[in-house]
């Protein structure tokens, strides 16, 4: 980082943040609208539910974000390092000699963990495949183009995202903030007009 003129920095830094950190948060409601109104859900599609569903989506997201992200995960971090499997070893180490202690937190700490890795594996599939399924819905003739191309988007995201975060952030981090500005465009429209 350049130390005479750190703001240099920091816009392809929260840039780079935003592709990472906000890429899962910004894709959701791609899919998160679809399920709450879909067929099986029972829910009918009109103005109050509409609203209602908007507002949950908004505030679970505003108290995640706030909540875990800003006070609780920003504030604890393991000698710089963070993710669940530093904070469970701070956890422990705050937990002193007890071992039934110490081994409740780590338990804890690996089912966090496992929730993690669960929710890595399925949530790039559902991102990927609720904007591909757009193209369906637009071209039903190419409906049956959008798991493939799903596959073929995960495959390449996979490859490039070996490279380092940094790449990824780099990538998606204009993408992603175009996204939110179009989110919040569209919806600003629609509350004056």
């Amino acid at each position: 980082m350049d130390k005479a003129h750190p703001e240099r920095r920091l816009l392809p830094l929260t840039l780079g943040a935003i592709g990472v950190v906000y890429g899962d948060i910004g894709t959701s409601p791609l899919y998160t609208l679809h399920e709450v109104f879909g067929p099986e859900a029972g829910v009918p599609l009109d103005a109050p539910h509409l609203i209602g569903a908007a507002s949950t989506v908004f505030w679970a997201l505003m108290f995640v974000v706030t909540l875990k992200y800003v006070i609780l995960i920003l504030r604890a971090d393991n000698r710089g390092e963070g993710g669940i499997m530093a904070l469970t070893a701070l956890a422990v180490a705050a937990a002193g000699a007890t071992s039934a202690r110490r081994g409740f937190l780590l338990m804890v700490g690996l089912f966090g963990a496992a929730l993690f890795y669960g929710d890595s594996v399925i949530t790039p599939a559902m991102s990927v495949v609720s904007a591909v399924e757009g193209l369906g819905i637009v071209a039903p003739h190419l409906e049956r183009y959008v798991l493939p191309i799903a596959v073929g988007v995960l495959i390449a995201l996979f490859i490039v995202q070996r490279q380092s975060t940094g790449v990824v952030g780099r990538m998606f981090g204009p993408v992603l903030t175009l996204w939110f500005l179009v989110l919040a465009g569209t919806g600003l429209v629609q509350i004056v007009c």
